[in-house]
């Protein structure tokens, strides 16, 4: 036989040792016959005054009456707890989400429509549907947070009962969260710690999950829960931990992430040593529990265990470092201007596709890169590419990172100078005049209120004679012709604002001082050396007017939002490209052949762009301040296929670069930097040809401004044939050498003179390429204009 054990049990000997309760006449507790354990008294003893009577006696009575009284309100208490909280269950309901929780990231992405440019966010949240999330990270975040949560009703009472007692007593703050509890204080509640939340918290948690499957709670919560790193929702967490997509994540990852969830900062092993061990142990844990709970053969978790994942190295880059920052800060502009609320851009989950290139955005900088002069601190290259025919901005350069200064340059813009002379131009040729009539080159201009302008050059500027046509004018950037040219016109200045605005130059806008000029053109004024550039505009608007030239005189509005769909996928917004004809097509291709010369012709101020090495089209520029140096300097040209503006400036805009960037005209760092723009731009693109020149001549409103025509040479009499006799008649004299006009005028690179010798502009363009001293915008020291505006 076995024996009996020398111990018993805790409770076991315990209960040997305890002394029988003593028994009393009536005690109910008694069952069956039993003499007393000790002998009745004769006289039952009576109660004191006091109410102190022997043991057993009216204190036992009393004892059981308490006893009695306590279970009575103890019930009494159940009963009104038990109303009570059906009253609270029938007057709270659901609240509405709250909204930072309902937010989703709106995504910006590239015309590719699928590089992205960057986010609009309030939570950084990507919400996807169940059938999309891995069943590891399912299993993982039940084993991690709540392994009940597929058979309890929403709430744990036992751990409420746990956090309650802990919290009365002072002692550190506990939660008894199930998965729902924690997904509707974080999408319906508040972080709030106290009773009546705790009791809101498993009202709605009870009714959530009458009313809510067990899957929709969960898919609700993994695109809710915080995982640390700026990501709300497994999705947006799964790309911040591992740079991938919550589909692919596998088992050790799920784990990881599930273990995260229980304290975002401790548990990310980015945070040193230290967390990675504190990780380890909760990612253990949460292995043990999915094999636990059947999930994960043991053999495969305890595997699984023995390692966490790796981790990629996440670059911390600043999603607005860059270009990227104006690109956003751009876009979401348009996004308002088009009608979009703050909420839907900010957290509606819109995915906004733009006209915006990543080739074009990263020519642009490389082409900065190359060309600006390092060093010079406080200067800003600005860029702009717009596609003729369409209006779409391709790419642009701000002038510096967005997170060392929030200014656009390329929006902000500045005065261009000699680039705008284009306009004037085209003004002048639909007011009737030609490109073979003749203007004023000689310096200095003076206006009949006595004003003056002066040509670049020492003193009071280069003379190019009395009467020069204006392609002589546009090649050498010519600024006394220019005005002549809009004293001739009829209203002159009027029509050449008119025309910058028809062609894409916005109105300027009434007292706006901000440095938003995208749609706007602030000082831009019909004043009579309007044609000198001296008004403020963006370079992107810069670039789209000089696309209407480059797409034969249609105009386009420039855009950067091609469309925005969704959350639920449907689209809200597409921009429709919409052309107008705003220049007659012959005077588009006569005003292209000028700009061309300046590129092509001996001399010309923006010969540094035939670098490019097919037909391009252009104008120099630069703008001087109140003190009469040059504070801005631009060079706008195009080919068929692509414009882009370049303008170079300093500190607030109107600081000199003299002495500070050399040499500082349009024809120099500007010119240098639209070829090596272009160039990436249009790698792999067909080379296009300009159409030819109209060379229209309408009705000049003015007749003083006729070319000048030689006068035919005189009869010649023909040489007597060899065969006969002399002729008796004398021969004619030698002919009167034709007048040389001042200046003379030579052929240029322009048609076929031996093949076209009726074109006019075979004897139009004027003296061989000037001295060093007569050259303009950027080969000489000098103004353009005596303005701010050369």
């Amino acid at each position: 036989m076995l024996g009996v054990p020398r111990t018993l049990s805790c409770r076991a000997r315990h209960a040997s040792e305890a002394v029988p309760a003593p028994t009393y006449p009536g005690d109910p507790h008694v069952t069956g016959k039993r003499k007393a354990a000790t002998p009745a008294s004769p006289t039952p003893r009576k109660a004191s005054a006091k109410g102190k009577g022997a043991k057993g006696g009216t204190g036992g009575n009393r004892f059981r009456r308490v006893l009695k009284w306590a279970g009575i309100s103890g019930l009494v208490l159940a009963v009104m707890a038990a109303l009570g909280f059906t009253v609270l269950y029938q007057a709270i309901d659901i609240p509405d989400p709250n909204e930072d929780f309902q937010t989703e990231t709106s995504f910006v992405y590239y015309a590719d429509d699928k590089t992205e440019v960057g986010r609009f966010t309030t939570q950084n949240r990507s919400s996807i549907p169940y059938s999309e999330m891995p069943d590891s990270i399912k299993d993982a975040v039940v084993a991690a947070e709540d392994r009940s949560f597929w058979t309890n009703k929403g709430i744990d009472p036992r751990g409420i009962l746990r956090a309650a007692f802990s919290n009365a007593s002072g002692q550190a703050q506990q939660g008894a969260s199930t998965i729902t509890q924690q997904y509707v204080k974080i999408l319906y509640l508040t972080q709030e710690r106290s009773y009546k939340r705790k009791a809101k918290e498993a009202i709605v948690s009870l009714k959530l999950q009458r009313q809510t499957s067990k899957e929709e709670i969960l898919a609700g919560y993994l695109n809710t829960i915080y995982f640390g790193r700026g990501a709300y929702g497994i999705q947006a967490a799964a790309q911040a931990f591992f740079a991938k997509d919550a589909g692919e994540l596998n088992l050790r990852q799920s784990a990881a992430l599930a273990a995260v969830i229980n304290n975002p900062s401790r548990f990310d092993p980015a945070n040193g040593k230290d967390s990675r061990e504190a990780l380890k142990g909760r990612f253990t844990y949460t292995l043990d529990g999915m094999a636990e709970m059947g999930e994960v053969p043991a053999e495969k978790a305890d595997k699984a265990a023995r390692k966490l994942p790796k981790f990629p190295k996440i670059e911390a880059e600043s999603s607005y470092a860059g270009m990227k920052g104006h690109a956003l800060t751009m876009i979401e502009k348009e996004l308002k201007r088009l009608g979009f609320s703050d909420n839907e851009i900010n957290g509606g989950g819109l995915k906004v596709y733009t006209t915006l290139s990543k080739k074009a955005m990263d020519a642009t900088q490389a082409a900065v890169d190359e060309v600006q002069p390092k060093g010079l601190k406080g200067l800003h290259t600005a860029t702009a590419s717009v596609q003729p025919g369409t209006g779409a901005l391709r790419g642009f350069y701000a002038g510096q990172d967005y997170l060392d200064s929030q200014i656009n340059w390329a929006v902000s813009g500045g005065q261009p100078g000699s680039s705008f002379k284009p306009f004037a131009l085209a003004a002048g040729l639909e007011a009737g005049y030609a490109l073979k009539d003749r203007f004023q080159g000689n310096s200095p201009y003076e206006f009949p209120n006595g004003d003056t302008v002066k040509n670049l050059g020492p003193g009071e500027g280069n003379d190019y004679g009395d009467q020069i046509d204006m392609i002589k004018a546009t090649v050498s950037s010519v600024n006394t012709a220019y005005v002549d040219l809009t004293a001739s016109i009829p209203d002159g200045p009027e029509k050449v604002v008119e025309m910058a605005n028809k062609l894409g130059i916005p109105k300027a806008k009434a007292k706006d001082k901000s440095l938003d000029n995208l749609r706007d053109s602030p000082g831009l004024q019909p004043t009579s050396g309007v044609a000198l550039g001296s008004a403020t505009v963006s370079p992107i608007n810069m670039a789209n007017a000089y696309a209407t030239i480059a797409n034969g005189g249609e105009a386009a509005e420039v855009y950067l939002i091609d469309r925005v769909v969704d959350r639920s996928g449907e689209e809200r917004y597409r921009h429709k490209v919409s052309t107008e004809r705003v220049l007659d097509k012959d005077i588009a291709a006569d005003v292209s052949y000028a700009l061309q010369q300046v590129v092509d012709a001996e001399g010309g101020s923006g010969a540094k762009a035939q670098a490019l090495g097919r037909p391009a089209a252009g104008k120099t520029g630069t703008a001087t301040n109140a003190d009469d140096q040059v504070s801005s300097a631009w060079f706008v040209g195009y080919t068929p296929q692509m414009a882009t503006a370049v303008m170079y400036s300093r500190g607030k805009g109107n600081e000199s670069l003299e002495g500070f960037l050399e040499p500082f005209f349009g024809g120099t760092y500007p010119a240098l930097t639209w070829v090596a723009t272009m160039q990436r731009l249009l790698e792999g693109v067909p080379v296009e040809e300009f159409p030819e020149p109209a060379f229209v001549d309408g009705d000049a409103p003015e007749e003083d401004h006729e070319p000048y025509t030689p006068p035919p040479p005189p009869p010649t009499t023909s040489q007597p044939s060899p065969t006969k006799a002399p002729s008796s008649k004398k021969p004619s004299p030698t002919p009167t050498p034709t007048p040389t006009p001042t200046p003379s005028p030579t052929k240029t690179k322009g048609p076929d003179c031996e093949k076209n010798p009726e074109n006019p502009q075979c004897v139009l363009t004027p003296d061989p390429e000037p001295s060093e001293s007569q050259t303009t915008d950027g080969q000489a020291a000098g103004r353009e204009t005596e303005s701010a505006g050369g």
